[in-house]
């Protein structure tokens, strides 16, 4: 499943050429630590709305900025690897940035999607999937799946009792 993980510039040809053959191309992104049932239904639903799904994922840095020194759980590296080996992945990149504005507007894609937690009017890169006549879609939020939840979980179970 590693063959689904690309370098940007890669990612861009490969785009490229698939929107050239009018494959319908789907964008998200997070930082997705911990993957769990939550992340699992988001991204085969947001997989529904076009040919071809491509995931960025919040590089160990911005993550650290995002989410506290503690963060993220799992590198980069294998949270890359974890997402490419779902069947409604087709290709996953990591980013630097804080935000992915320069990836999306690099990759123009298609349809633009976000979870429940964002509305349309806060989703980054919203104009620039609009304004090529693409489309932002919010993918309802499931109640109680989050990373936090989890990690909070494993710490009360686990924590040393004196």
């Amino acid at each position: 499943m590693k063959e689904k993980i690309k370098k940007r510039e890669e990612l861009l040809g490969i785009i490229k050429d698939l929107k050239a053959k009018g494959k319908r191309i789907v964008f998200t992104n997070g930082c997705f630590d911990l993957l769990h049932v939550g992340h699992v239904r988001y991204l085969e639903e947001a997989k529904t709305l076009g040919d071809i799904l491509v995931v960025g994922v919040n590089s160990d840095a911005s993550v650290r900025k995002l989410k506290g020194p503690k963060r993220p759980v799992l590198p980069a590296e294998e949270r890359t690897e974890i997402l490419s080996g779902l069947g409604c992945v087709d290709y996953v990149t990591t980013f630097d940035e804080l935000d992915p504005l320069a990836l999306i507007t690099s990759l123009q894609p298609n349809v633009l999607v976000k979870g429940g937690d964002w509305t349309k009017e806060q989703t980054i890169g919203k104009e620039v999937v609009e304004r090529s006549g693409g489309e932002v879609v919010i993918i309802p939020f499931v109640k109680g799946a989050s990373t936090s939840n989890l990690i909070e979980t494993i710490l009360e179970r686990y924590e040393k009792r004196t």
